[in-house]
């Protein structure tokens, strides 16, 4: 399995279906990244399973 991963999930600002470049070899992280839409600082949360399949959790300040 690569260690870098697309995924596509969506904004919790405006909505918009978003990429994100993830590189799941690192495991678990926590990072701000800006939307490429609204531009506007949205937690990230990387999750990888046993299998190396990364996955995501977009949130914003109020949450």
């Amino acid at each position: 399995m690569e260690s870098q991963q697309v995924l596509r999930e969506y904004c919790p600002y405006c909505g918009e279906p978003i990429e994100l470049l993830v590189d799941s070899s690192l495991g678990q992280q926590d990072y701000i990244e800006d939307c490429q839409v609204c531009c506007r600082p949205m937690e990230v949360s990387v999750v990888v399973n046993a299998e190396g399949e990364a996955s995501v959790i977009l949130s914003n300040d109020s949450e």
